[in-house]
């Protein structure tokens, strides 16, 4: 981790307790705004839902999921310019924060490989049985959609309760996310927060995993 002040691992697990968390106006910017959505996206862990042409994706793949085997490298990848996203929310503060976290055991990833090569992952903040994603990047077609099926299918196996991801998007959409009123929201996290829930049930971290494998603990497809 690059030297640097972070954000207190206190401060950001009592504002994620609160349904509050932190962005960047643009990668280059040297602080963080906290933000607490009106409305808040939520991916039902009792519907999760993977579209057939997902299904058989996984089915046939070659590619390989790991847990918590290169937090830096997912955050660094999340962060990460490219053509059409000339900028992104993640500055050098968050990173750090981020990172520590990881360390202390409040944060996770999940990457997908080829081979030794990183080609999509995904990371978040994890409190009792509450997962809050935060970023996920793809470098092959579908690597990150891999990601977010092992990760619901992790949450699931592990007694979590809520994952949350924060905002509505298309590309969360047709997993069966949903978005709620902020009351709403913060009395399911109340609940979450408060319980006990294990993110390594499927494997300790660095655990390499069957792709196809998570299909069987996720219920829906069409």
């Amino acid at each position: 981790m690059r030297p640097g002040p972070i954000i207190p691992e206190r401060t950001l697990l009592n504002a994620y307790r609160d349904g509050i968390f932190p962005m960047a106006e643009t990668r280059t910017d040297s602080e963080v705004f906290w933000v607490d959505p009106n409305r808040r996206a939520i991916m039902p862990l009792d519907a999760f839902h993977v579209p057939k042409r997902l299904a058989r994706t996984i089915r046939t793949t070659k590619l390989r999921v790991t847990a918590d085997a290169a937090f830096e490298s997912v955050i660094a990848a999340c962060a990460e310019t490219k053509a059409g996203r000339e900028n992104t929310w993640i500055n050098p503060l968050i990173e750090r924060s981020y990172i520590n976290l990881h360390v202390k055991g409040h944060a996770h990833s999940i990457e997908v490989w080829n081979g030794e090569a990183l080609v999509g992952g995904l990371y978040g903040v994890s409190i009792g049985a509450a997962f809050f994603g935060e970023s996920m990047f793809s470098r092959e077609t579908d690597a990150s959609k891999i990601a977010l099926i092992h990760l619901a299918a992790r949450l699931k196996a592990g007694g979590y309760a809520l994952l949350d991801t924060q905002f509505m998007t298309e590309h969360l959409r047709q997993f069966g996310t949903t978005e709620l009123p902020k009351a709403r929201y913060k009395e399911l996290l109340a609940k979450a927060v408060a319980m006990k829930a294990d993110f390594y049930v499927l494997g300790g971290a660095g655990a390499a995993g069957c792709v196809g494998a998570v299909l069987q603990l996720t219920t829906q497809t069409s």
